[in-house]
């Protein structure tokens, strides 16, 4: 671990589907956060002749490219959707170049702002078993009932294919209790600024308490 990594405040940031995790996002950012989408990062280095499209082209073919050689993330979904083996192949290309994405991105902050408090949005973040890789997990929380009604006004889904999309999730509450900071967005815009705001002084504070590995320490009794 090098010494920017040390001062930087690492935080994963995840939430249940429709849990209006990019408002919540938003906001925090507002406040100074350094945001990265994991999403954004996995359409990037799928992007043609990066890494991960080749190694994409290469075990699924060029069938599933568009006629401008990008991937088309429909058919390919459609291909995995229905094969362990071609989801776990798939994941096996993605993931190792997400990451390495990631901490390039981690390392370009830390240049510009060695005490940047960043917010890395990793949609399965726990189903993924990435908790060890920050300091700490934020969660974006509402509850099923809630995920359930929002599915619905958002993508017009029946109760059944909602309930559907949330059974092929890790449930939110097994979440809860792997968060080490949980942001309810259950309630009003105001309601959820108001935990902001509490949410960013307890990262500020933790940020802080990160011990400078160039500090020369400072002795008793003058601050």
């Amino acid at each position: 671990e090098s010494s920017w990594e040390c001062l930087m405040l690492n935080v994963g940031f995840t939430g249940g589907i429709a849990c209006g995790k990019s408002t919540v996002a938003a906001m925090l950012v507002e406040k100074g956060a350094r945001l990265i989408d994991f999403d954004l990062l996995a359409h990037e280095v799928e992007m043609p002749d990066r890494t991960a499209w080749r190694g994409i082209v290469s075990v699924f073919g060029e069938g599933i490219l568009k006629a401008d050689r990008t991937i088309d993330r429909l058919m390919l979904g459609q291909v995995v959707f229905s094969d362990p083996e071609k989801l776990r192949q798939l994941n096996g290309i993605v993931h190792p170049a997400v990451f390495t994405a990631w901490q390039e991105r981690l390392g370009e902050i830390a240049r510009e702002d060695p005490h940047a408090i960043v917010l890395s949005d990793v949609p399965l973040l726990f189903e993924v078993g990435m908790q060890g890789a920050f300091d700490l997990v934020a969660l974006v929380y509402i509850s099923p009932e809630e995920q359930v009604e929002r599915l619905m006004k958002r993508n017009g889904f029946s109760v059944e294919e909602a309930r559907a999309r949330l059974a092929a999730q890790m449930s939110i509450d097994d979440k809860v209790g792997q968060a080490d900071i949980v942001i309810n967005n259950q309630g009003t815009v105001e309601e959820t600024r108001r935990m902001i705001d509490a949410v960013w002084a307890e990262l500020l504070r933790r940020e802080r308490g990160k011990p400078d590995p160039q500090a020369v320490p400072r002795s008793m009794g003058n601050g």
